[in-house]
């Protein structure tokens, strides 16, 4: 089966790390462990809580890499210290990552009964129009000007 490249438009510049980033989600999709929620905690907040139990505060990790948000977990092996009659809570690691939108900060995290919370946050940015300066061959001298828009400001 031949897959269709949705940005394969003209008119769609520089859009070609938006795949990348949609087979990196592709290839997370499959994971189940640990379960997670992810909540909105604000207009530009979100939530993401892991149920971690069992995970001690210094066997996790929480990082950023190229735009992800990755959480890795593991566990120290003490089973050769004790003698399992049943087994059925597994010592096991894990890495769950996060495809973050640009902009989009980690702000912290902490751990809550067996529940790791970490919180992020988008910026707003200001918006802000540049003009560009057309130069015809007769005109060497070509200048840029940003200007910061307000958005709150009705413009003219």
């Amino acid at each position: 089966m031949t897959r269709v490249n949705v940005f394969s438009s003209p008119h769609l510049l520089g859009f070609d790390h938006i795949e990348r980033v949609l087979d990196r989600v592709a290839k997370s999709a499959g994971e189940g462990y640990p379960p997670y929620n992810i909540e909105q905690t604000g207009e530009h907040r979100l939530r993401i809580t892991l149920a971690v139990a069992g995970f001690a505060e210094e066997e996790l990790t929480v990082s950023t890499e190229d735009n992800q948000l990755v959480i890795r977990g593991k566990q120290q092996d003490d089973s050769a210290n004790r003698i399992y009659l049943h087994r059925g809570i597994a010592a096991r690691q894990f890495t769950r990552s996060f495809v973050l939108a640009e902009g989009i900060e980690v702000r912290g995290a902490e751990m809550v009964n067996g529940l790791l919370h970490i919180d992020l946050e988008r910026p707003v940015p200001q918006p802000k129009v540049t003009h560009v300066e057309i130069k015809s061959a007769t005109r060497k001298k070509t200048t840029q000007k940003t200007i910061d828009v307000d958005p709150c400001r009705e413009q003219g």
